[in-house]
């Protein structure tokens, strides 16, 4: 099993040729930090809506080195973050409204730019389930839909799929039932985000790779090589923000590890189904993702070492063993048919892991300061390929000063709390994650529909909104 080395997506994309370092101090009128989905989607518009700007894009690695390479490779319109605390900005609920229904738009918005600029991503908008494995977690799901309901969506949202229409899309051992969307499309998230570079490149945007800021400030970012002045500077550095001088507890880098499989026999994927490459998760507090892959491998994720002391990162990627033997016991689990095919087991090909970036009340923000230029986007908690596009939209027109719907959505000037100090981050997550652990052993051996106790003691400690 490959470990490490980025990511698998990485690995089966292969790594295009590198951009070259920025060459010197130099002026822009837009100065961007992040080659990730924020970042490049946001050059890409602003050099389509203004071709005469100079926009400069800063990366410390490669594009797509972090989350926007590693990750499930899902564009899922769900809300990256709370319903309730968007609805209290200035237009209440009808601006929490409109942020769900402009991710629901932009799941297609990827799709348009993917065809027109040409980028093979393997894109399918096969929606996306969430499955129940336990009696509690079918009767979250249950609720889920009565809170849908009663906020006004129907079955063009989300629907409840009982115990055998799931099994006619795919058999997912001790399903109970699902929730389905069909807002929702599977990637090769590599993929996407080289195609992107290129895209942003092509359109004049200036790509500088290993170059790492050191700071951020009004009219300028600062290299080892020189600064770059320029009126506005954007940080859209998700996971890695804490990196930056002034930042550590602004997003906390929360890690996720992934799984992909050897490619399944046809007997194996015969008796799984997944014809639809629907994106799927569980109901589980401690949730896994997973997504059928174009070449026929099941690629699966969720938590392992959630956090690092001091928001530490690991750059290459590897996964502790014991992370990748419980994403292993997960797979097998739900797909039995993945264990073996033709009386052979089927092997893991790579694990690999990377940090989100996750806000301490859990909502994305976008932001410009007008007075000082700096602007910035992220704090996805996982749910970032779509609405990082649509953050780079806003940033554009907000960039542009263009008076579009966009710039009224509630999470743009949206300002989230700073995380605690050490060591109480630390423990506080690491205690998180435990607990939820705990509860989804409890409620796997259970036949109650009731959600473990220890589980709301947990979004206690984590503050997590429903």
């Amino acid at each position: 099993m490959r470990n490490g080395d980025v990511s698998f997506w990485w690995h089966a994309q292969g790594l295009p040729p590198r951009h070259t370092s920025l060459p010197a101090s130099t002026d822009a009128d837009v100065c961007i930090v992040g080659a990730g989905y924020t970042g490049l989607w946001t050059a890409y518009y602003l050099k389509r809506a203004d071709p005469g700007l100079r926009v400069i894009v800063l990366e410390a690695a490669f594009a797509g080195f972090g989350a926007s390479g590693r990750n499930g490779g899902w564009v899922t319109a769900a809300l990256p973050g709370s319903r309730a605390q968007y609805a209290k900005g200035p237009r209440g609920a009808e601006g929490a409204r409109a942020l769900e229904q402009a991710l629901r738009d932009t799941v297609d918005e990827v799709a348009r730019v993917c065809a027109a600029e040409g980028i093979d991503a393997g894109l399918v908008k096969g929606g996306t389930l969430a499955v129940a494995t336990s009696p509690a977690q079918d009767a979250r799901l249950r609720e889920r839909i009565d809170r849908e309901r009663a906020w006004g969506d129907g079955d063009d949202v989300v629907s409840y799929l009982d115990r055998d229409a799931l099994s006619k899309r795919l058999t997912v051992a001790g399903g109970l039932g699902a929730l389905f969307s069909p807002h929702c499309a599977r990637i090769q998230p590599a993929a996407l985000v080289a195609g992107l570079a290129d895209a942003a490149t092509r359109a004049g945007a200036e790509l500088y790779e290993a170059t790492p800021v050191t700071a951020i400030e009004p009219g300028r970012a600062r290299t080892a090589f020189g600064d770059v002045r320029a009126r506005h500077v954007l940080r859209c550095t998700e996971g890695f923000t804490a990196r930056l001088p002034g930042q550590r507890r602004r997003l906390l880098p929360m890690n996720s590890a992934m799984i992909v499989t050897e490619p399944l026999s046809d007997a194996a994927w015969e008796s799984i189904g997944w014809d639809g490459c629907e994106t799927l998760g569980d109901e589980a507090h401690a949730y896994m993702y997973a997504q059928r892959t174009a070449d026929g491998r099941i690629a699966l994720g969720g938590r392992g070492v959630p956090y690092r002391f001091g928001s530490g990162l690991d750059d290459r990627g590897a996964v502790a063993p014991g992370t990748a033997d419980s994403l292993a016991r997960i797979l097998r689990q739900m797909f039995p048919a993945a264990a073996s095919a033709d009386a052979a087991p089927v092997k893991i090909a790579h694990a690999w892991c990377g940090v989100l970036g996750v806000p301490r009340d859990w909502c994305a923000a976008v932001n410009l300061d007008q007075a000082t230029g700096l602007g910035w986007a992220g704090g996805y908690s996982g749910h970032g390929v779509a609405a990082a596009n649509l953050a780079g939209r806003t940033l554009a027109d907000l960039v542009r000063g263009a008076g579009s719907p966009l710039v009224t959505l509630p999470w743009v000037g949206h300002r989230s709390p700073s995380w605690e100090p050490e060591p109480l981050r630390w423990t506080g997550v690491r205690s998180l994650y435990a607990l939820y652990r705990a509860a989804d052993r409890l409620e796997s051996r259970s036949p109650s529909p009731r959600t473990s106790p220890i589980a709301h003691v947990a979004d206690q400690i984590s503050r997590i909104p429903h």
